[in-house]
């Protein structure tokens, strides 16, 4: 990061999301003059601002934006007077059959620039996407949809996709991860319950790494093309074989593994009711709930030893990438210079 590059007097902005057609945009200064303008827009614009719409606060520290559209989202940019501003989202995507969907954008690298918002999107399963949630996914413009489930898991829930020609589907399957529900339940029922603990899932983080470093190479090699974004890529729960390939992605663009983590855990909340639910239905069975909880949930365990394997294993994500995946340096490079801000 340049160090003569002189600190916004802002920080710590945030979007809160008040109903599905309003939020609060919130930022913390020590100047109560201060005057800010927040510029919203349904397109991200790199480091320039959205274009639509502009409302401007004075002495305030948060503004509230209303009359969205709930059919679109929307990109925000939190410009204090003399400044450039920094760009800004809600993370999540709020869709009804969907609750695992969230935009990489926003974070920050340890050299201080920021992964570029509504290029990248990670999510669950589409199969139960409404038709408002299909208009809302045709409105973000998604060029390429990559699937990472088996071929079994797709036959049973297909994806519920846009009507769109520009939209493209590519099925990349990781084979370990597939979980049959009623046979694991049926397995427990009868006393046998020792295979399904952490360690069962961190084997699987360790070997969708070891095992599938080519699909994650394509996925990246497939990034870096401006026309296969922006670009989704989902499992069936959005937290695993997904929240290895949004830890990879996000390592490679230089974000701090502490990041890595919050965004992987951040699935336990969004996931959060669904999981109530299943406990629900899992208990009426007249099994255990929590026998089942490292399936359902987002182990900290696993990105842990996932991020430790890499270091002992590969050296770093960059040597992971380069060998194991196959991408050359001048791919890590134009992946920076194409989601970076």
């Amino acid at each position: 990061m340049d160090k003569n590059k002189r600190s916004s007097v802002i920080s710590d902005i945030t979007v809160e999301r008040l109903d599905n057609r309003s939020v609060r945009i919130g930022w913390k200064t020590g100047r109560r003059d201060l005057g800010v303008s927040i510029h919203y827009g349904t397109s991200p614009t790199g480091s320039g601002v959205p274009s639509g719409h502009v409302i401007r606060v004075t002495g305030m520290n948060c503004a509230e934006v209303s009359g969205l559209d709930p059919s679109l989202r929307y990109y925000f940019r939190v410009v204090p007077d003399g400044e450039k501003g920094t760009g800004i989202a809600d993370r999540q995507v709020h869709l009804e059959g969907a609750v695992n969907f969230r935009d990489l954008g926003g974070y920050r690298t340890s050299d201080g620039r920021r992964v570029r918002w509504g290029q990248v999107f990670r999510s669950d399963s589409l199969a139960r996407l409404t038709d408002r949630d299909r208009t809302r996914l045709r409105h973000l413009g998604l060029r390429l949809i990559i699937d990472f489930r088996t071929p079994n898991e797709v036959k049973k829930s297909p994806d519920r996709l846009p009507q769109s020609s520009t939209i493209r589907y590519l099925n990349l399957p990781i084979t370990h991860g597939e979980f049959d529900f009623v046979g694991a339940v049926e397995r427990i029922k009868k006393g046998d319950d020792s295979w399904l603990t952490e360690d069962f899932m961190v084997s699987g983080y360790i070997h969708n790494l070891d095992e599938f470093a080519h699909v994650w190479g394509e996925v990246i090699r497939r990034l870096i093309v401006p026309g296969n974004r922006p670009l989704l890529f989902h499992c069936t729960g959005g937290k695993d074989r997904a929240g290895t390939c949004a830890a990879l992605i996000l390592l490679a663009l230089g974000v701090p593994e502490e990041t890595v983590i919050d965004d992987h855990q951040l699935s336990n909340i969004l996931i959060a009711d669904l999981v109530k639910e299943a406990y629900k239905r899992i208990a009426s069975y007249g099994v255990d709930p929590q026998k089942l909880s490292p399936y359902f949930t987002a182990p900290m365990e696993c990105i842990i030893s996932f991020l430790e394997h890499l270091r002992q294993t590969y050296g770093s994500p960059a040597d992971y990438l380069k060998t194991a995946a196959g991408l050359s340096e001048e791919t890590l490079a134009l992946l920076k210079e194409e989601l970076l801000e």
